[in-house]
């Protein structure tokens, strides 16, 4: 029997197997955990007298916090810090400001204009977290105010463009075609960038994407105040990036290839110092099957010349659902991003009858030219709710021709006329061929993460994706045709990610923070998949896609506490700060205790 150096031990994992995040062979250890960090690590047992806390992880595995690198937990952090829908599926870490989306400069209003309708999060809960909560002026005291609260993950964010541009130019002049920053406009946003970076952030997010649209009134069914910024605006902002060695996360203009393009090859040092890119992101598209095939390769090729450069990735397939018409891929088309500007119900019906309108639709829906996220197609669409239940369990498509042949688009219009937000549907847009999936799990060039959590929030539940990919590398593996081990997955979700963007997670060593989780191997199954939901009190008990597989996450640490105990939130999280501000450079406080030789 093994003591810690004679102090006794806030918490013992017993004999799970051991991943430290390196990818290195994990192991059946012992790990003692005392002041928040990891003390031991020993094949022997610890010594557990008195130890409040003993962990029996006998047959399971012991894992690093999950890090999830793209969120849109900005607004929710403030009115719900627990964040407990990640936190329950082993994910310790979040970033925020993701997508040029941040809320530290801009005001409650101007916040609910950028994310409400982007982010499918209600306007009027974005506008009351950022007033009620907003006591901070700089990214200094953001980060202050952050850790005032009952933190349940660590946070690491990104300092978003459009946050910048609207609190600098005034959200309406930021999203005109003919305005630039002034002079000291474009000092300003250096300076909030400069303190940004000098305070521990990871980067800076932009935008490109083209339909991402406004909410409010006065500046609705713009597209993000990033995109339209010129070259120059940019480049002095990522000049700051390079030589801080700070990262750029950003979205590409994908009807653009050029634009791809020139984003990948920013990422080049050449005759300057390379900037660490992240692109969104790599996706196995239906509309577009062939896209794939060229994302991989080029970030090899960008990488080969000296660049570093990511796309990021969901792991799993991309399953959305919708109420009525109201989910953020229509925005790709004039005709569904039309009906999406009209707020009013009495409008939006009025246009959805409207037979020239329904001819507009048609048209766009059956195009075959452009750039599309979606695959268009109703009769890959299964409707699951509805009053009317015949129609449950059948395609738009399907409901068409049971109607007389009616054009699918008319079916659904015909449906959202009659049902509006009552009929609830789904389809996979992405990631849909899983021999695909595992060619991009194992891809250098693409960083595991876009969860989205915390967005869309009636929409998609990709809370639980990085127990996804581990159900998906075992399965696999017990088929006999494994295409990369537990270790390599556990390595992809969690240190690697943590070392790309410079902040102390992902790991589970000596000295580090014990931010870990326990799996249940056997209990990575088909409950990772079943639909579910919860409400969010936060946004007045709107109820929420959410992932429930209980039984398989038996406990989280973060910082040494338990946060998550038998696949439940226990008593401290969202009450007591476990998290930390993760400044982007920092390590963990060495703990004295070494390794305890096996």
């Amino acid at each position: 029997m093994v003591s810690g150096n004679d102090a006794q031990f806030d918490t013992v994992v017993r004999d799970g197997r051991w991943f430290d995040g390196t990818g290195a062979p994990s192991a059946v250890r012992n790990i003692g955990i005392k002041d928040g960090h990891i003390s031991v690590i020993s094949a022997e047992c610890l010594d557990e007298t008195d130890c409040p806390n003993v962990i029996d992880a006998s047959g399971k595995w012991v894992l690093p916090g999950l890090v999830d690198i793209h969120t849109h937990y900005d607004v929710e952090v403030l009115a719900a810090p627990a964040l407990s829908e990640s936190v329950r599926h082993g994910v310790t870490t979040v970033l925020l400001g993701s997508c040029s989306l941040s809320v530290i400069h801009v005001n409650g209003i101007d916040a609910g204009d950028i994310f409400g309708r982007v982010e499918a999060i209600p306007r009027d809960h974005v506008i009351e977290a950022v007033d009620r909560n907003k006591t901070w002026s700089n990214a200094g005291e953001y980060i202050a105010a952050l850790e005032s609260l009952p933190l349940g993950p660590n946070i690491a964010t990104f300092l978003g463009h459009s946050d910048m541009r609207a609190a600098v130019m005034g959200l309406d002049r930021a999203t005109r075609k003919d305005e630039r920053p002034t002079p000291g406009e474009q000092a300003q946003m250096d300076r909030w960038l400069t303190e940004a970076l000098d305070a521990g952030f990871v980067g800076m997010s932009s935008q490109q994407l083209l339909f991402d649209k406004l909410d409010g009134e006065i500046c609705r069914s713009r597209t993000l105040p990033s995109t339209y910024a010129k070259p120059r605006e940019l480049r002095k902002l990522k000049a700051q990036l390079r030589q801080r060695n700070r990262a750029l996360q950003s979205g590409p203009d994908i009807e653009n290839p050029l634009n791809v393009l020139s984003q990948a090859v920013q990422s080049l040092g050449i005759v300057r110092k390379r900037l660490s890119t992240s692109l969104l992101s790599a996706a196995d598209i239906k509309a577009n099957p062939y896209a794939i095939r060229a994302m991989g390769p080029l970030a090899r090729i960008i990488n080969k010349l000296g660049g570093n450069f990511r796309w990021q990735h969901l792991p799993v397939p991309f399953q959305v659902y919708a109420d009525g018409i109201d989910l953020v891929i229509f925005e790709e088309f004039g005709a569904g991003a039309a009906a999406l500007h009209l707020r009013n119900e009495v409008e939006r019906n009025e246009l959805l009858r409207d037979e020239k309108y329904r001819r507009r639709f048609r048209k766009e829906y059956e195009s075959k030219f452009g750039v599309r996220v979606w695959h268009r197609d109703f009769f890959d669409a299964e409707i699951v709710e509805c009053p009317d239940q015949s129609v449950v369990g059948k395609s738009f498509g399907q409901v068409g021709l049971d109607r007389g042949g009616l054009h699918p688009v008319d079916a659904f219009l015909d449906l959202v006329l009659e049902h509006g937000t009552a009929i609830r549907w789904r389809t996979t847009i992405s990631n849909h061929r899983p021999e695909v999936l595992k060619q991009l799990a194992q891809d250098p060039g693409i960083q595991i993460g876009f969860s989205d959590a915390g967005a869309h929030l009636r929409n998609m539940a990709f809370y639980n994706f990085g127990l996804r990919l581990l159900r998906h590398v075992r399965e696999a593996q017990q088929a006999g045709q494994p295409f990369m081990t537990i270790e390599q997955a556990v390595h992809r979700l969690t240190g690697e990610l943590a070392d790309w963007y410079q902040i102390d997670a992902g790991h589970l060593r000596i000295g580090d923070r014990a931010d870990l989780f326990v799996v249940d191997p056997e209990k990575l199954d088909g409950t990772l998949t079943e639909y579910a939901e919860h409400s969010v009190a936060a946004y007045g008990g709107l109820s929420r896609m959410v992932n429930r597989n209980d039984a398989t996450v038996s406990t989280v640490l973060i910082g040494g506490r338990a946060v998550v105990i038998d696949g439940q939130p226990t008593g401290i999280l969202g009450k007591q700060r476990t998290g930390s501000f993760l400044r982007a450079g920092e390590t963990a406080r060495a703990v004295s205790h070494g390794e305890v030789p096996a």
